[in-house]
């Protein structure tokens, strides 16, 4: 039997991951997601934490496919939700222990529950933080979103979401869900000059 080549997720889908650097407009599809959520700044002991569960379960899901022969495909990159429990539009506003988070990998349509449950069980039989049983395989839905590549320290985001604001109400929509980060730096590897975030916020039409 002819080997599959492997699925590259951000090439099957690169229509939703342009990085225009001034915002468009786009119909982002239903998407499967491995997926954590947590509270704390960015980078913290907790954040780090769940990184590192998420990135387990994903790569273990692969590898035992892999070498089951099946489907192989590359581990998609890092995205992320952010949002305020007190449902604040702007989270960025508090301080940041106060961020809510859901970290996210893509996932191909093909993964499914039992993928999970067999990458849980490897994990718990190698000893790994139990922290991974937290990860959870879920649908995201998004639909009309603006899109817009940032470039720069995180901290500075927020001049690219305004510009983004902007230009939803001139197109007549305004903002409606949680900020969806797509991190195509490593910050460890990457001065924050040159960090690359593809940041991406669902629209509704505006009232009236």
């Amino acid at each position: 039997m002819k080997k599959l080549p492997k699925l590259d997720l951000l090439k099957v889908h690169a229509a939703e991951y342009v990085t225009p650097k001034k915002p468009v407009l786009l119909d982002i599809a239903p998407a499967m997601y491995l997926a954590i959520e947590g509270v704390g700044a960015p980078g913290g002991e907790e954040f780090t934490r769940r990184i590192g569960g998420l990135y387990g379960v994903a790569f273990t899901i692969k590898m035992t496919r892999k070498f089951a022969g099946q489907q192989d495909y590359g581990v998609a990159k890092l995205e992320a939700i952010w949002w305020s429990a007190g449902g604040e539009c702007n989270f960025a506003c508090l301080p940041k222990d106060q961020w809510c988070w859901k970290l996210m990998i893509r996932t191909p349509e093909f993964v499914g529950e039992a993928d999970r449950q067999t990458a849980l069980a490897t994990l718990a039989k190698r000893g790994k933080d139990p922290v991974c049983r937290e990860v959870r395989l879920e649908e995201l839905v998004e639909g009309r979103c603006v899109q817009m590549l940032h470039v720069g320290p995180y901290e500075r985001e927020g001049e690219t979401v305004a510009v983004m604001r902007t230009f939803a109400e001139g197109k007549g929509f305004r903002f409606n869900g949680r900020h969806h980060e797509i991190y195509f730096s490593d910050p460890r590897r990457v001065p924050p000059e040159r960090l690359k975030t593809l940041l991406r916020q669902p629209v509704v039409a505006a009232e009236g």
